[in-house]
């Protein structure tokens, strides 16, 4: 499978240590891709396909669409494709902006320590970070969650501003990389069913949902939007209903 609040304090119980001993490591899976994108290091590409076949395959199948992983010419038509100057640059920045990332790690731990304690028992996919090429930000799939460095350089990356608007430069930052990650990942665990069946305003309460849920795990009011206020309200208003209870709901009629 494939996809493409105010602060609340909290503690955890003495048997839920354990929950911020499991630290989260991102994976430096694009740092193998620009060795050998920018080299053509037959080495990295063997470490890439060793180590991270399910991250490799999504990349060039989904991402790039270049093709079967299995094609003969396949691993050809990769490094040929990332030659373009443009891609090169993208590249060699992103290399330069997230050369360490150790504070993205620490906020996406927090994040998900919050998100454990809350919804106990929550599968916790492993995360990495790739070069895509100006597609997808957020990469969901079987037990993963990639980011994609190209689309986090920053709203003032001169790039940017070919070919996308101010509004939508505005969240590709750094900033934006955990509540992404987390909202898109929320969003495969928790489907809203029937989805081409129902109202635009059950679509919009449902992602409002996620991204209050999200607020609530990144420890601030990062989403603001009308949809967030509303369940916002909701949950101040129903102090009894938790966050693992409200990700579950699919009945917005108590919402609206």
């Amino acid at each position: 499978m494939l996809f493409l609040c105010s602060a609340c304090e909290w503690k955890l119980k003495p048997n839920d240590e354990d929950v911020l001993q499991q630290r989260i490591e991102i994976q430096r899976y694009d740092r193998l891709q620009s060795m050998y994108l920018t080299t053509a290091d037959f080495a990295a590409l063997q470490q890439m396909e060793t180590n991270y076949p399910m991250e490799t395959r999504a990349l060039i199948e989904n991402v790039l669409m270049l093709g079967p992983i299995d094609s003969p010419d396949i691993n050809k038509k990769f490094l040929a494709f990332y030659q373009d100057s443009t891609l090169q640059t993208i590249l060699s920045d992103a290399e330069a902006q997230y050369a360490n990332i150790d504070d993205v790690n620490k906020k996406l731990n927090d994040a998900i320590a919050r998100l454990r304690h809350d919804v106990p028992g929550i599968p916790i996919p492993r995360f990495y970070t790739q070069v895509g090429a100006l597609g997808q930000s957020i990469i969901v799939g079987d037990e993963s969650v990639g980011i994609s460095l190209d689309k986090y350089l920053g709203a003032d990356y001169p790039l940017y501003a070919k070919y996308y608007p101010e509004q939508t430069r505005v969240t590709m930052d750094r900033d934006h990389i955990v509540p992404d990650c987390v909202s898109f990942y929320l969003l495969s665990l928790y489907p809203l069913s029937d989805f081409e069946l129902r109202s635009q305003v059950d679509r919009d309460l449902h992602m409002g949902k996620v991204m209050w849920v999200t607020n609530h795990c990144v420890g601030h009011r990062f989403y603001n939007t009308r949809y967030v206020q509303v369940v916002d309200r909701f949950m101040k208003n129903n102090p009894g209903i938790t966050v693992e209870a409200l990700l579950k709901m699919t009945d917005y009629t108590q919402l609206k």
